[in-house]
Parts: C-alpha cells; sequence; structure tokens
C-alpha cells in the first residue's frame, strides 16, 4: 500500500507565533466542509460496499468522489495543526493525482476492478486491528500537537521529531481512511513511514 497511496508535506518548520493561536478559528470553514464530505465519504462507502460484492468493481466515478473527500480531509487537518501557514483552498477535485496548489501533497491509486470479495465482505472485521492501532497513535498526535503549540508559539517553529510524527499519523490516518473507504484492498502497514 506504500506507494499505492501517498501523503507528503513540503512545508517549512518555521511558522509564524501567533499561529496555533487562531488557525483553529480560521480553519472553521473548512472543518464544516470536511464534516460533510466525511459524511457523504461514509455514505458512499455503504454504496461501495454492496457495488463490490455484486460485480466486483468499484465505479470510478466513486473512487473519484472518495479521493475528494480524502485529500480534503487531509489538507484541512493539516492546516488546523498549523503544519502548515498558507490558507488551504476551497479545492474540490475529483483526482487521484494530487492536483497540486497545496502544500501537502496526497495521491491515490484506487483499485477499481478485481476486487477481493471477501476481503470487501468482511472490511468491518479486518480493519479493526489498524482502527485500534490508529486510535492509539491519534492519542499520541494530539498530545503531540499539545506540545508543538507550546514549542510553536515561543519558538516559531516545529520540532522535527513531533512535526515528523504528526505528518505520519497524517499519512497512516489517509491509508486507514483508504482502506475503510473501500478504495483499495491492500492492508494499510502498521506504519507513519
Amino acid at each position: 500500500m506504500g506507494s499505492r497511496t501517498t501523503l507528503d508535506l513540503d512545508a517549512p518548520a518555521e511558522v509564524a507565533n501567533w499561529r496555533p493561536l487562531v488557525h483553529w478559528l480560521l480553519a472553521i470553514p473548512h472543518l464544516i466542509i470536511a464534516g460533510a464530505l466525511n459524511s457523504l465519504g461514509g455514505a458512499l462507502a455503504f454504496v461501495s460496499w454492496f457495488i463490490i460484492l455484486f460485480t466486483g468493481e468499484l465505479p470510478e466515478a466513486i473512487a473519484r468522489l472518495q479521493c475528494l473527500v480524502i485529500r480534503y480531509q487531509a489538507r484541512t487537518y493539516c492546516y488546523v495543526v498549523w503544519l502548515q501557514e498558507p490558507y488551504p483552498p476551497f479545492e474540490f477535485s475529483m483526482t487521484e493525482a494530487d492536483p497540486g496548489g497545496d502544500s501537502l501533497s496526497v495521491g491515490f491509486d484506487p483499485q477499481l476492478t478485481d476486487r477481493n470479495r471477501l476481503t470487501v465482505g468482511l472490511r468491518f472485521i479486518w480493519i479493526l486491528p489498524i482502527a485500534i492501532f490508529y486510535s492509539f497513535v491519534l492519542v499520541a498526535a494530539y498530545v503531540v500537537a499539545v506540545i508543538g503549540f507550546f514549542a510553536v508559539l515561543f519558538t516559531g517553529r516545529w520540532p522535527d521529531g513531533l512535526r515528523k510524527f504528526l505528518v505520519g499519523a497524517m499519512r497512516l490516518g489517509v491509508r486507514v481512511n483508504v482502506y475503510a473507504y473501500l478504495l483499495d484492498d491492500d492492508y494499510p502497514p502498521f506504519s507513519l513511514d
């Protein structure tokens, strides 16, 4: 899966000291849209489950819309935790390859044909181990974000290790979403790389 789904951040580690105080406020419009897209993504995953079980294929239009949902969420959360300063665009490109325009690049290679109906049919069971692992990573990411808040507030710079961990946690989150939204049958690795 590592080569099928990519997430890379090309933004400087330096952040204006005041950013941690207001990014969450500036991100409210994006958070509202990301929440609505999350609901849409869940509904599409439910529909996709039946389609894949009966046909063995995922329609390209659904896959592209799921790519939009996951990419938009990732860019929103990257901004919320002030990993990048530029305001993310309200961009709704439904492409697998990242269209650019943001320092966070998220690319996909959805598996449209030759789907494994058994792993799709039992996805709600297969996803449990990686979901539990991801929940622990999320708790650690919240702690890292709080520490990063004070680090950026006082120094104007993300500590390299903390920043790398948060980007890795986001990468894992994207890969778990790709698996949960049925874009791929490859199990996400238990890794932040």
